[in-house]
């Protein structure tokens, strides 16, 4: 696991202007905290979590509970690559389940998870907002439409030797 700058981390949670004597607000402001060590970090260290569980008087399992329930929370950092893959009408009619076959073989993993070399995350979305075409997948901020399962290997292979 990388390093964390937890005097960093530090400098943030005052932004949020938490009163650490009287822990004021402590479970109100959880969410905030979370979402702050997200940005800083990129996903929600183990390290973090636990100063958070000092700082705001909440068990840091409980603290496990929250960042668990919402999906916008991560325990593992996104890998250098993120694939979305469209699930929305026009990518589903267009044959987008095989695509995500594809992109599950090739990659070695499912939605939601990252490979063992930090190099991909795989994520769903509901739309991507290219319908004409379907189904597409982004790589990034790269977009790859029309796409049949064969194309998957060479969008892979491309990033790889990046």
């Amino acid at each position: 696991m990388n390093e964390v700058n937890l005097p960093f981390f530090q400098k943030e949670i005052k932004k949020f202007k938490i009163d650490l004597v009287t822990q004021k607000d402590s479970h109100g402001s959880l969410i905030y905290l979370l979402q702050s060590a997200q940005d800083s970090y990129g996903y929600i260290p183990e390290k973090v979590i636990h100063y958070i569980s000092e700082v705001v008087g909440i068990p840091a399992a409980d603290i496990y509970g929250v960042i668990t329930f919402y999906s916008q929370f991560r325990l593992r950092p996104l890998g250098k690559y993120v694939i979305k893959i469209c699930e929305g009408t026009a990518c589903h009619v267009n044959s987008g389940k095989n695509i995500l076959k594809a992109l599950q073989n090739e990659l070695g993993i499912s939605v939601g998870e990252t490979t063992n070399d930090g190099l991909f995350s795989l994520q769903s979305v509901a739309c991507l907002g290219c319908c004409s075409l379907a189904p597409v997948i982004m790589v990034n901020e790269e977009t790859y439409g029309s796409l049949i399962p064969k194309k998957i290997k060479g969008i892979i292979k491309k990033y790889r030797e990046l």
